[in-house]
Parts: structure tokens; C-alpha cells; sequence
């Protein structure tokens, strides 16, 4: 099934089944891409006994998300790989499709105002289509309408300590490639990342924190610093940013009509099964000393989007969200997965391209509009 046809599908029994699930998962703050998602802007701080709480949200912030779906697409770029090992070639071609499928929800399992514990599941899945299929090579015929799949589930620690510090922990284990689920290896497809940040309250305005990041945003799974900063400097202009991953400048046009500018970067890593297995061979043709045919390919894409976005209610509790703007490619790469020194196979560009995307999703206002039944 296709992105397009299962976002369709999905969407027609939205009404029926998403509001009164998301009614309950609507509780408290749900994590959001990278961190969690701030809380609604008069949350900025949670009282128990005249004690104030710091989180690391800001007045002015857009609401929370308690349930998402998202569809993303790329109209036609150019695709350039070249081999890093004999016995394969390069080649070049243009991909006529790329879209991504994005479905993630929250669930509370412990709303203190000291203490917030959250579950988070995740769906994802990319699409490629290629010019002239098939092309007979190696790695482009191997993700042809094969679906690259994402499935997740984290859970989120969000610690205010005082009224000035806090802090987050985030643990987060993914199945990530073109599985079946009829054959899946947990071996194979396991994608682990987490996060630890530690922050600071300085007012109602302005929240930041440091901390250290272990996943895959680059590609491969590495540890690199990152700093929360978010402030807003009046009714009108904020800033939003958890470097080097994201940094978003926000303008409140007013209560109900957010924009947003900035960029993000985004790093894929996914296990593709090769069709037939791939033999890497010598100057002589002959297979190297010391390695096996491939079965499979970790697949490493890394992008950077600069972006704009608009986002406003339909109903109290139901926003859209809608995004365009120009993906840059940093690596769109194939590795062996089989043999000890792991080396790139194939090293790809995908041409730069405009996107744009659309998204719906609950906010903590249907909590209220439940209440007013």
C-alpha cells in the first residue's frame, strides 16, 4: 500500500476513532520530534502548596501535540550515486517520487506536577520511486515501492526539581527498514537513541538547558551535544531552538495563527534486504579475500530542511499544520551490514528539491470541549 492510498485510508476513520482516544493522551504535555512539546501557554509552571515548578516551556508557544498525522512529498529530483568498491558501477537517474508517512501519539502514564511520565509510539514510512525502473542497480531497484518503515516507542521523563530547574530524560527503541512483519529480526532492524537534558527557568519568557544526544540524526548513531534554548522577547516574536537539530524563529500572528522559519536536521538509518546478494569483488573480478556476499544494506540518509510553516485550528481541539519548503541532501549512502570492516558500498546525493507537507492534529483543548458536553 502507498503513503498516499494509507494516509487516505487513515484519515477516513479519524473522526470515529482518533477523538476520544486522544481525549485521554491530551493530559499532560506529550513529547514532541526531538524533546517535548511545550505546554499550552498559560502552563508555564505547575503550583503544589504554593511551590512552583519550572518546565523548560514558554509563554507564547504553540499548544501541544497529543496525537499526529503527517504527509509529506517531493516532486522530481535527481539521484547520483557513486561506487566506493569494485565490481559495482555508478549511475544516475531521476526519482519521480519521495513521500513520507508520519503517525506518532502520547500516552501519560504519570502526571504529577513534580513528576510527568510519558509513553510515545511512532509510525513512519518513506517511499521512493525511480525514472525507468527496472535500472539494474544494486541499491535503487532494492528500495523501488518497497517501503522503508519506522516503527517506534519512547518513554519521556519530564523533571521539574524547583521553580527554576528541570530536567528531561528521553530512551527510545525503533524497528527501522524495508521488514515484513512476517520476517522481522529484531537483530537487524533494533535502532536505539536517548537524551538527557538539564535546564534552567529564568522567567515565564525564557527557558534553556544543555545536554547530550545519542541517536541517529547524522546518519550513523553517534553522541553530540545539544542546547535547548526558547524564548519569547514579546506578544509577538519567540524563538524555539534545540541545536545543532532544530532551530525555528516564531511569529504569533495571534492566539489561533502561529509561523514558523527556520531549519532541521534529520538522519534516517535503515536495513534494506537485497533482492540477490551482492558480492563484493577485486581488481581480478574475483570475490575479496575474507568477505561474503551482501545480504543486506544500511542505508544512512542525513538531511537538512529549511523550512516555513503555518499552523491554526479548524477546531478547538483539531489543528492543521501546513509546511513547505527546500530539502537539502547531506548523504544518502549504503553500507555493508555483513562483513567486520562495515565499508561504504555506494555513496549518493539526492539532488535538492522543494517540499511541502500537511499535518492535523489534537491539541489538550478537547479535554475542554469534551468537558462542555
Amino acid at each position: 500500500m502507498t503513503c498516499s492510498r494509507f494516509f487516505l485510508r487513515f484519515c477516513g476513520g479519524l473522526a470515529a476513532g482518533l477523538l476520544p482516544v486522544a481525549a485521554a493522551w491530551a493530559q499532560v504535555t506529550p513529547p514532541g520530534q526531538v524533546y517535548p512539546a511545550p505546554a499550552a501557554p498559560a502552563d508555564t509552571t505547575a503550583v503544589v502548596d504554593e511551590q512552583e515548578f519550572a518546565t523548560p516551556s514558554v509563554i507564547g508557544m504553540g499548544p501541544s501535540k497529543g496525537l499526529v498525522v503527517q504527509y509529506q512529498r517531493m516532486p522530481r529530483f535527481g539521484v547520483n550515486s557513486n561506487a566506493q568498491v569494485v565490481g559495482l558501477r555508478d549511475y544516475a537517474t531521476e526519482a519521480d517520487k519521495n513521500a513520507r508517512l508520519v503517525i506518532k501519539g502520547y500516552i501519560p502514564l504519570l502526571n504529577n506536577p513534580h513528576l510527568k511520565l510519558i509513553m510515545g509510539i511512532n509510525y513512519e514510512r518513506e517511499e521512493f520511486q525511480f525514472r525507468n525502473p527496472p535500472s539494474d542497480y544494486e541499491l535503487y531497484d532494492n528500495i523501488e515501492n518497497k517501503g522503508l518503515k519506522t516503527l517506534g516507542a519512547q518513554l519521556a521523563v519530564i523533571r521539574p526539581v524547583n521553580e527554576v530547574n528541570w530536567y528531561i530524560f528521553r530512551a527510545k527503541g525503533e524497528l527501522s527498514g524495508d521488514y515484513q512483519s512476517s520476517a522481522l529480526g529484531l537483530k537487524d532492524y533494533l535502532r536505539f537513541s536517548s537524551e538527557f537534558l538539564y535546564g534552567w527557568k529564568r522567567s515565564p519568557q525564557f527557558s534553556w538547558g544543555v545536554g547530550l544526544q545519542l541517536g541517529y540524526t547524522f546518519g550513523r548513531q553517534s553522541i553530540y551535544p545539544a542546547v535547548l534554548y526558547n524564548r519569547t522577547f514579546n506578544p509577538r516574536w519567540g524563538i524555539e531552538a534545540i541545536f545543532p537539530a532544530r532551530v525555528t524563529l516564531r511569529y504569533n500572528a495571534s492566539p489561533t495563527s502561529l509561523f514558523y522559519v527556520g531549519y532541521s536536521v534529520d538522519g534516517f538509518n535503515y536495513i534494506i534486504k537485497l533482492r540477490k546478494p551482492l558480492q563484493r569483488t577485486g581488481a581480478s573480478g574475483q570475490p575479496e579475500p575474507g568477505t561474503v556476499a551482501l545480504r543486506t544494506l544500511e542505508l544512512r540518509e542525513t538531511e537538512v530542511k529549511f523550512r516555513a510553516r503555518w499552523e491554526r485550528p479548524i477546531f478547538d481541539f483539531l489543528w492543521l499544520g501546513a509546511e513547505a519548503g527546500y530539502r537539502y541532501n547531506h548523504a544518502f549512502d549504503a553500507f555493508d551490514r555483513t562483513n567486520a570492516d562495515r565499508e561504504k558500498i555506494i555513496d549518493s546525493k539526492l539532488a535538492g528539491a522543494p517540499y511541502g507537507s500537511l499535518e492535523v492534529f489534537i491539541t489538550p483543548a478537547i479535554v475542554k470541549a469534551f468537558s462542555r458536553q
